[in-house]
């Protein structure tokens, strides 16, 4: 008995080869599309207008093209599908195969995987890569044209904490509230602290500065003073400090250190934000957390929904030149950008669930791509 060998068919090698090279040059020239009207652009006139370097210019661009070869993937994916399959429908190359009984679905199957494949190297990317590469870009950018520390770009920081009240579950009460001025990256400055969580007597702590203590799992406030007010609210005692420990919960330094845009966080660091604001954030700032979290994953997988709408397109006559694969990408690819900020943006307004806000754009890739390999199977 003859034992199937492993590994693609030759059909399957002849078809991922045809993706191949178009997918290549799908990343180089929708990247440097991307790098020149979202960045480039912008970097020139900021060398013009507030006397950017051009070093630290070139630096910059250079740290934000993981960004826009991540937006490129899709596109390459959908454009590479559309241009291999449209060659071999103009050259009859589908009808061929098909003559000798391979059908359509398992024609796309090299594309499908093309797609899965790049659905896993863009989330990977945008994890590993993509978020640091941003941070950095803006750390630079800020250093450059502010002359400044960024960390100290980092202010306001406002943490508020409750506790439930009334045996019934009456609602919530204040029990903590925590401001500071700014946060240097290693220190807060400029601190307010109101502590409401002992029913016996109530502090106002005001301190110049204060750090995290990781070995005693508290909080060291330097310079300051507490004042004391007694449960009947009488002055109770004014003392002033060098140094003093308090027990309040590590979270304002989380908020302070995650406090970034969400292009310049991963998946994971994303989720953890909104565990950190989860009680204290405010519900637009959640609701908006919640839809980019939900892109962050949608988007990688917008590879596999342009592989398999790009072979569905191609295979389908009439059949299209290399011009018209290219315009019908563009199409396709700014209808799908179109979608997902409108999507995305009623997300964040609470007028859809953050869900559908994020994976609508992906629903809708899939189901007109299984249109179309319905009537091109026909």
């Amino acid at each position: 008995m003859s034992r199937k060998p492993l590994g693609p068919s030759v059909l399957d090698r002849y078809l991922l080869r045809e993706l191949l090279l178009p997918f290549l040059f799908g990343i180089g020239l929708f990247a440097a599309i991307g790098i020149s009207v979202g960045s480039l652009f912008e970097l020139v006139r900021r060398v013009t207008d507030s006397g950017l370097p051009w070093q630290v210019a070139a630096e910059v661009l250079l740290l934000r093209v993981p960004q826009f070869v991540a937006y490129a993937f899709p596109m390459a994916t959908l454009l590479a599908s559309l241009m291999a399959y449209s060659r071999l429908s103009s050259d009859s190359e589908l009808v061929a195969m098909r003559s000798i009984g391979i059908g359509t679905v398992r024609l796309i199957a090299p594309a499908i995987a093309l797609g899965l494949i790049v659905t896993g190297l863009t989330f990977l990317f945008n994890e590993l890569i993509v978020p640091a590469a941003n941070q950095q870009a803006s750390t630079t950018l800020e250093r450059a044209l502010d002359r400044e520390d960024p960390g100290l770009q980092k202010r306001n920081i406002l943490f508020a904490q409750y506790r439930e009240v009334g045996d019934g579950g009456q609602g919530k009460v204040l029990s903590r509230l925590f401001y500071a001025e700014r946060f240097d990256g290693e220190r807060m400055r400029g601190l307010t602290v109101l502590d409401r969580s002992q029913q016996s007597v109530r502090q106002i702590v005001s301190a110049q500065s204060a750090t995290w203590n990781p070995a005693q799992n508290r909080w060291d406030f330097y310079n300051g003073t507490n004042y004391l007010i007694a449960a009947d609210e009488s002055f109770r005692n004014i003392v002033r400090f060098e140094h003093q420990a308090l027990d309040l919960p590590k979270t304002p330094l989380k908020l302070a250190q995650t406090d970034r845009d969400a292009d310049e966080m991963s998946w994971a660091q994303a989720r953890e934000r909104l565990q950190t604001l989860r009680g204290h954030g405010s519900e637009r700032e959640l609701r908006k957390l919640r839809v980019r979290i939900h892109q962050k994953v949608s988007l990688p997988f917008a590879c596999l929904i342009f592989g398999f709408l790009g072979a569905a397109l191609g295979v389908k006559p009439p059949h299209a030149g290399r011009g018209t694969s290219f315009g019908i990408s563009i199409l396709v690819v700014f209808g799908y950008y179109v979608v997902f900020s409108l999507t995305g943006a009623m997300a964040q307004v609470g007028t859809i669930p953050p869900l559908l806000g994020g994976w609508v754009p992906n629903l809708l890739g899939l189901s007109s791509g299984g249109y179309l390999l319905l009537r091109a199977a026909r």
